[in-house]
């Protein structure tokens, strides 16, 4: 297969990749009965991340930008979208988070994670500011500052372990501290795989 007809391809994958991302964000409001709430519905980070991943895909299937911008952004939805994805399996596999069908959470919680990874670790960017894997972490911090503020003023949380009313403030600043913790390592890993090594890289290839 030549350069040309690879760099098609993986516009392809990314541009399918992101049409069945948008079909499942779509499915729950499309398929929900009366009384569905778009603003609970988007105050979950899984719902979020995943929007910020389609545009992602999006962009790199119809675009390819490859500027320092471009670059920054996928690496900080690349570990949203990882977040999305561990902090789903470790906290939230069998809790209800109100996604409509297990194709929906195997989309959302699982196959676009992944495929934000593989992209990442195929396509890195050939540069990124040393500090980047910090100011990743902006999103999820602001997410949770929106929960908590949200949260009273409606008495509703996205989450269990963020939800302050049945395991109080102090075991629930716990928890997500710790939780926060492991989003650090994870977004700082992130950035080792997007940055690391100087040869034989499919970046040095990039996708137009």
């Amino acid at each position: 297969m030549s350069r040309g007809d690879r760099q098609v391809w993986i516009r392809i994958l990314r541009f399918v990749a992101a049409a069945v991302g948008i079909a499942a964000i779509a499915y729950v409001p499309v398929t929900a009965s009366d009384g569905f709430g778009f603003a609970n519905y988007f105050s979950y980070f899984t719902i979020l991340s995943n929007v910020a991943a389609a545009i992602v895909l999006l962009g790199g299937a119809l675009l390819a930008p490859t500027g320092l911008w471009w670059q920054w952004f996928r690496g900080g939805v690349t570990t949203a979208m990882l977040i999305t994805a561990i902090v789903y399996a470790l906290l939230l596999s069998d809790i209800d988070v109100n996604l409509s069908g297990e194709w929906t959470n195997t989309v959302l919680h699982r196959l676009i994670p992944l495929v934000l990874l593989l992209d990442w670790a195929l396509f890195r960017p050939k540069s990124l500011p040393a500090l980047s894997w910090l100011t990743w972490l902006a999103f999820p911090l602001f997410y949770g500052i929106y929960t908590l503020t949200r949260g009273p003023i409606v008495d509703w949380y996205p989450y269990p372990f963020i939800d302050p009313r049945s395991q109080g403030y102090l075991s629930m600043t716990l928890g997500v501290v710790v939780v926060f913790i492991g989003m650090t390592a994870l977004s700082a890993g992130v950035y080792w795989l997007g940055t690391r090594g100087t040869s034989n890289r499919l970046h040095d290839e990039p996708v137009r």
